[in-house]
């Protein structure tokens, strides 16, 4: 464990820039123990530039993200295996890689741990054993991961990054390319590895509804502001959903779940 590091991983007053044209002005992000935070909001708003930047793969223009108490781009002692052995990110691209099985790929999890030339990681086959039943894939953890689908695809890779065992999860659109069932089993294990493990995870999310089924929290994105930030009902709302999206967004509790429910009012929506 770091020191302090009881935490979070946080970013404080982000501002970031691509090709010095700034996409994220100010925005503040907690990422904290057994909590779920979702970034929402329109295409462009820098969701997924700001979960860069927690993950060390966008240099701030300003601010800076601390990794419980220690700095990490600014004066860090960080190393990039230290650092990966608390935080993993679930990109929403990643490339196929070609003759190589599905318990290989979870296996490139473990390259934090790995240690000598040999690269001994005495718990590595517990913890891919692990991540590959959490995620559906034990099945076909001998075959290519270039026979797949994109949905069996994507749930490969949440394996690898659980097979990291970090304190903290980072995810840019998990549920992508999954058919409806793989997206509440994904969903589910998210929610589980905040209440059953105490991981920190950090997700952005398109769906609305899936914020407000999984996230504790949520930061609402719009133009690169932080339009509104706290508990989903607080968030959540059909004013400030309106304002960030630029249609009407009715908002209303969801009869099954009890949760929150996004519906976009269109021309050719039905009234009652």
């Amino acid at each position: 464990m770091l020191e302090g590091e009881g935490s979070v991983l946080a970013g404080r007053s982000l501002v970031l820039a691509h090709h010095e044209h700034r996409v994220v002005h100010g925005v503040s992000v907690e990422l904290t123990p057994g909590t779920v935070t979702a970034l929402v909001g329109p295409n462009g708003s820098g969701k997924s530039t700001v979960l860069r930047s927690l993950a060390r793969l966008h240099r701030p223009e300003d601010g800076e993200v601390h990794l419980g108490d220690r700095a990490v781009w600014r004066g860090s002692a960080l190393s990039g295996k230290e650092f990966a052995r608390h935080v993993t990110l679930l990109t929403q691209q990643r490339p196929t890689p070609s003759g190589v099985s599905v318990e290989d790929v979870v296996g490139y999890g473990r390259h934090p741990y790995r240690t000598g030339w040999r690269g001994v990681d005495p718990d590595g086959k517990a913890a891919v054993a692990k991540a590959m039943a959490m995620t559906g894939v034990t099945e076909m953890a001998a075959r290519g991961v270039d026979e797949l689908s994109g949905g069996e695809l994507q749930r490969v890779w949440l394996a690898s990054c659980l097979a990291q065992q970090t304190s903290v999860l980072l995810l840019d659109e998990p549920t992508n390319h999954l058919d409806l069932r793989y997206q509440v089993e994904v969903l589910d294990v998210v929610r589980d590895l905040a209440d059953d493990h105490g991981v920190a995870v950090g997700v952005v999310l398109h769906d609305l509804d899936h914020a407000a089924i999984i996230a504790d929290r949520v930061i609402l994105l719009a133009e690169g502001l932080a339009l509104a930030s706290g508990p989903v009902g607080e968030v959540l709302t059909a004013e400030h959903l309106t304002e960030a999206y630029g249609v009407v967004v009715h908002v209303a509790d969801d009869p099954v779940t009890g949760t929150l429910h996004c519906r976009p009012v269109g021309r050719h929506t039905p009234r009652v």
